[in-house]
């Protein structure tokens, strides 16, 4: 299963992990709880997040974990899970273990890296296209919230780069 996935840029994604997350180790500096971008994402902060985005996380939620339907006898869905699963290996132990304060825009950032090969994979296949079938729907599905996804943490994201690089 991982051998398939190594066939996708693995290794910039680790040093790009890597580097984000040696470089992002934030210094004692308080932020408020919330969703935007310099905000830190805690049970408090989406406890005080609008319900509309509440409603998108949950949703987003049973379409990603609707993958696992899928990861025995495709490559997508397990890029896709995966991704996922690194995505929050990431945000709720590595980068507390390291004292990183998890930003909203940090939590975007780990979305771009680890999402994007599954993005790339779900586009250069097609499968929503190729195929009838539920699996396909799923891509397609899929392919669509990983792209609205992005609509927004690209521009989290950027706020907290430009936040990092500042400090």
């Amino acid at each position: 299963m991982l051998s398939t996935i190594g066939r996708l840029p693995v290794q910039s994604i680790s040093l790009a992990i890597t580097g984000l997350l040696i470089t992002t180790v934030s210094l004692a500096q308080s932020y408020e709880s919330g969703h935007q971008a310099l905000q830190v994402w805690n049970s408090e902060g989406m406890a005080n997040t609008p319900t509309v985005i509440k409603i998108w996380l949950y949703f987003m939620l049973v379409t990603f974990a609707a993958g696992l339907l899928f990861v025995r006898k495709h490559i997508e869905a397990r890029v896709v899970v995966v991704g996922v699963i690194v995505a929050l290996l990431i945000t709720k132990w590595f980068a507390p273990m390291l004292g990183i304060v998890v930003l909203s825009g940090f939590v975007a950032l780990v979305h771009l890296i680890c999402w994007s090969p599954a993005l790339f994979l779900l586009l250069k296949r097609r499968i929503f296209i190729k195929q009838r079938s539920f699996y396909a729907l799923w891509c397609g599905w899929v392919t669509v919230v990983i792209i609205i996804s992005f609509v927004f943490d690209i521009r989290d994201a950027a706020i907290y780069v430009m936040h990092m690089a500042a400090r």
